[in-house]
């Protein structure tokens, strides 16, 4: 363990010294120039005769030593008087940088302590800092815009850990009542062993789904992506098609593709696993006998992914609420269909290839989302 480090002073008390001393420095040359000064003026008066007496402040001198008495007794009252002033500016310095650093560090210290006071239910203090518009203000406004961006970190992460509580709570609860009621009934047959099996069995799917997800969803989130590449977007469409072919065909949905040649750089995993997204969320969300459009395109700059279906009608201020976990196509997180977090992965997927993801519905029911990201 290491040792805490000393404190050294005070900026306070530092910026204090530092003046105090350039101040004397400077006094005492002015008063070093000033005694020279003296000397050598008084030294230049004109000469008397000799054996000539002159008195001077009560004492009779010669003539010959006039010039060095005279001007060893200027010297002398610049030296006296030049001490005093010396002390006063001096002290006088030392006061004023005190009391006006004392004034413009007070923001600072304001700082420290709403920093000292903080805690995760204390980040909606703040310093408003309303003095003048100067760096410490600049400084106080920028500690202020962190807070509010750790406030709102701090509120989507308890948000984010009560929607996960909650969604594996529910699986968990269903093989829990599966469990007791099977285990509890001493009559049990084959089928009914078999029953609890099949609904245990997709809770624990359900769950793992959720957990794989949210683990996605971290890694994008905080790590970024990993190993990268050339990645063909109609080829990433076209292997995710095969996951939802099957139960796209058993409710009878049509889909079309579009596959342009769009080459980007990134992770061939994560793209595959937005497109999965998409078209798994387009079978799912979708209506009996629907449709599905998927298309990618190509630009001088970007590259699009895009898909569309219909399905029910979808209002547009709610759009943006898709993106958040747990959020199924418009109902809420308590649907038993999906994880609720294929769009938000959607989303993190694009950001950490530095692209973006919007979404729109779709005149008479459905909704189109599209993913754009630099092209190679």
């Amino acid at each position: 363990m290491t040792a805490p480090r000393r404190r050294g002073h005070g900026l306070r008390a530092r910026i204090t010294l530092l003046t105090t001393s350039l101040a004397a420095a400077v006094s005492v040359l002015l008063l070093w120039l000033a005694w020279l000064l003296a000397g050598a003026v008084v030294a230049s008066v004109p000469s008397l005769p000799s054996g000539t007496t002159v008195v001077v402040n009560g004492v009779r001198v010669e003539a010959e030593r006039l010039a060095e008495v005279l001007a060893q007794d200027a010297r002398d009252r610049v030296l006296l008087a030049g001490s005093v002033a010396f002390v006063c500016v001096v002290t006088a310095t030392a006061l004023l940088a005190w009391v006006i650093t004392g004034r413009v560090l007070r923001p600072l210290h304001e700082v420290t302590a709403t920093a000292q006071r903080l805690s995760v239910e204390s980040l909606g203090e703040r310093i408003g800092h309303r003095g003048a518009r100067d760096e410490v203000a600049e400084l106080a406004d920028t500690f202020d815009a962190m807070l509010e961006r750790l406030q709102a970190a701090f509120s989507a992460q308890r948000q984010f850990v009560a929607n996960a509580s909650h969604e594996l709570r529910t699986p968990l609860a269903v093989i829990r009542t599966e469990l007791d009621v099977t285990l509890a009934d001493p009559h049990a047959d084959v089928e009914e062993l078999r029953r609890m099996a099949e609904v245990v069995r997709a809770a624990t799917l359900r769950a793992g789904q959720m957990v794989e997800g949210l683990l996605v969803l971290a890694r994008t989130d905080g790590l970024g992506v990993g190993a990268t590449g050339p990645v063909d977007l109609a080829t990433v469409v076209a292997g995710a098609w095969n996951s939802a072919r099957s139960e796209a065909g058993r409710r009878r949905i049509t889909a079309t593709f579009d596959e342009g040649h769009a080459m980007v750089h990134g992770d061939a995993a994560l793209l595959e696993r937005v497109a999965g997204n998409l078209l798994e969320n387009a079978v799912r969300h979708n209506v009996d006998g629907g449709w599905i459009t998927a298309s990618t395109g190509s630009g001088p700059q970007w590259n699009t992914l895009e898909v569309a279906s219909s399905g029910p009608v979808i209002d547009p201020e709610r759009v943006p609420e898709l993106f958040e976990p747990f959020r199924r196509g418009g109902v809420n997180r308590t649907a038993h269909t999906g994880t609720g977090l294929g769009l938000s992965i959607v989303r993190a997927v694009a950001r950490a290839h530095g692209g973006t993801v919007s979404a729109s519905p779709v005149p008479g029911g459905g909704l189109r989302v599209t993913v754009t990201l630099p092209a190679t």
